[in-house]
């Protein structure tokens, strides 16, 4: 698994409209890590677009691929603002080695959601999104830290008494597909703490992602050591 950090040119047209457009940036990116003839398989690179910036005010996006990439793929040349060298993730988190018990920090975009009716419906309240990434955590190998106990506290009340696990940025991404089908989804920013508990499972969700609409940047789960 590597890991590129880039951050995007503003001033290129082809670049604001695929800021603007998460499905088309998806298209772009895939692009720079497979041949012009050969599509990505779904899940072939994991992206998100960050809330941070570089200080020339770029935006910055994360993706994680196990495939080399070829940014001269990217038709516009101007597109591209800078790019990192990329990261070996699994020589820099040692994640041949990884633990039961182990602690990272860690990021993550996702659509929390349930199915009713067959249809997919965003979860919109804290406590709710809380508990989407409490049960994927437990399909996934990890679990976060334990709720204080606060009696009497409201479900909305209790989603903000977890320490160290922060949910923001709730918004409805909006793509469109080539045949002019729009993509919608729900959206939020989760940032925190977090234990492994089945190092295998935990490594495969670093390295296929958790959730839906990673086409539209979601799902890649990014994680730092806190020591």
């Amino acid at each position: 698994m590597r890991l590129h950090r880039i951050h995007l040119n503003p001033r290129s047209r082809e670049a604001r409209r695929d800021l603007a457009d998460p499905y088309e940036l998806h298209s772009s990116l895939t692009r720079a890590f497979s041949a012009t003839a050969v599509r990505c398989a779904p899940g072939t690179v994991l992206w998100r677009l960050e809330p941070e910036t570089d200080a020339m005010g770029n935006p910055r996006i994360i993706i994680q691929s196990d495939a080399p990439v070829d940014w001269d793929r990217i038709v516009s040349r101007d597109w591209l603002a800078s790019s990192d060298s990329p990261v070996d993730l699994q020589a820099r988190l040692k994640l041949a080695e990884l633990s039961v018990g182990r602690r990272f920090r860690f990021r993550l975009r996702a659509n929390p959601c349930v199915t009713r009716n067959k249809k997919r419906l965003g979860l919109m309240h804290l406590a709710e999104q809380e508990s989407w990434l409490v049960r994927k955590g437990a399909l996934h190998g990890f679990s976060l830290p334990e709720l204080e106990d606060w009696a009497g506290a409201s479900a909305s009340e209790e989603a903000l008494m977890r320490p160290d696990v922060r949910i923001s940025q709730a918004q409805m991404l909006r793509g469109q597909q080539h045949d002019s089908n729009e993509i919608r989804i729900y959206s939020v920013l989760y940032d925190g703490l977090l234990s492994v508990v089945d190092p295998p499972a935990f490594v495969d969700a670093l390295r296929s992602g958790i959730g839906h609409g990673k086409a539209l940047g979601l799902g890649l789960l990014s994680i730092a050591p806190t020591n």
